[in-house]
């Protein structure tokens, strides 16, 4: 297991010869508006990296990355195992007086990563392109009933007594609104049933 992203390019820097670096990682450790954080992964990702000079300070980053992380489902908050599989390329520029690695747009309109230690760590280039790759949202299965949004019960476990995936108006229909129940709480115009109002 590899502690953290590294990549040798003193020689590359020096003879032009290509880099390569691959290893595990269970989480990555990286900072984001001066703000250190940890993205962990559900279990170890490979990642495989290589680097080509292209003359002068500038080389081309390739390679693969594969995290599985872990969400909530968007409907019940159960967890859910997301696989990506991240093919990894992006300019590399050196520059000694750059204290971090940080990703700047050149005038092509491609990000450049740029750094300024020849043992260049990848931990925010593969934190950002992970993030970036990763859904908004997920679903632990396609047919997922939510929760209860009066109780909180799991539907997908069986119904509540407050039954709010069904509409109030069936329920209404079928069964009447029982006074007090979590059902009137739910309808925002059960005040105005009875309201008489003026005849034109």
């Amino acid at each position: 297991m590899t502690d953290s992203p590294l990549i040798h390019l003193g020689s590359l820097l020096r003879a032009d010869e290509d880099a390569h670096a691959e290893g595990t990682l269970d989480h990555l450790q990286y900072e984001q508006g001066g703000v250190a954080h940890t993205l962990p992964f559900a279990e170890p990702a490979s990642f495989e990296v290589d680097v080509n000079s292209l003359g002068g300070s500038e080389m081309y980053l390739q390679g693969s990355f594969e995290p599985v992380l872990t969400m909530d489902c968007a409907r019940c908050l159960r967890e859910v195992l997301v696989p990506l599989e991240i093919t990894l390329g992006t300019l590399l520029r050196y520059d000694p007086s750059a204290d971090a690695p940080y990703l700047e747009e050149a005038e092509t309109g491609e990000e450049v990563l740029v750094f300024g230690d020849p043992n260049l760590d990848l931990s925010a280039y593969l934190a950002e392109t992970t993030l970036l790759a990763a859904p908004l949202s997920v679903l632990h299965d396609p047919e997922c009933r939510g929760l209860c949004q009066v109780c909180g019960h799991d539907l997908n476990l069986g119904p509540c007594e407050h039954m709010a995936q069904v509409p109030v108006e069936e329920i209404d229909d079928d069964l009447g609104i029982p006074e007090g129940s979590g059902h009137a709480k739910q309808n925002p115009f059960a005040a105005l049933r009875d309201l008489k109002l003026p005849d034109e």
